[in-house]
């Protein structure tokens, strides 16, 4: 199958996509921020530079985009038709990095959550989220999964 656009126009759609300042970062932080949280974005020094690192709880926050980073029954997980064994490699890939720098940030002390694009697409959702993330966040479970119609996984290690 080949695209429907061509490899200018795709080269130019590519390069748009954002790895930080996203719009479900942005609306996840705004409403944070508006609950009184505080957060350092983006910090070098804690592994893996997560979006949001929040260190008065001891958590950092990802917030992940359902394809790149393989939202597992997602319906935005889509594979693109074309150069299918590239996106399979590169896909395998994110997925692997993301699960080696939750286990270091773990291992290091911090508390974990990951919230799903899906999770705040709407802005009924996001304030959902915002939400079951500030209840985890003043909890003491260790990790957070936020997404989907199931919207919360929580996971506690004593």
């Amino acid at each position: 199958m080949t695209d429907i656009v061509d490899k200018q126009t795709r080269s130019r759609m590519m390069a748009g996509i954002r790895g930080k300042d996203t719009k479900p970062e942005l609306a996840l932080r705004r409403a944070l921020h508006a609950r009184g949280f505080r957060f350092r974005l983006h910090a070098r020094n804690v592994h893996g530079r997560p979006d949001l690192v929040l260190p008065k709880h001891g958590a950092v926050v990802f917030v992940h985009g359902c394809f790149w980073h393989r939202h597992a029954g997602c319906r935005y997980t889509t594979t693109p038709s074309t150069r299918p064994e590239f996106w399979q490699t590169k896909f395998e890939a994110n997925v692997a990095r993301d699960l080696a720098v939750k286990r270091a940030l773990l291992e290091d002390g911090w508390r974990v959550a990951t919230v799903w694009e899906c999770a705040l697409r709407r802005p009924d959702q996001d304030e959902l989220a915002a939400e079951q993330l500030v209840a985890w966040l003043l909890g003491n479970a260790t990790e957070l999964e936020l997404g989907g119609a199931e919207l919360i996984s929580e996971h506690k290690h004593e």
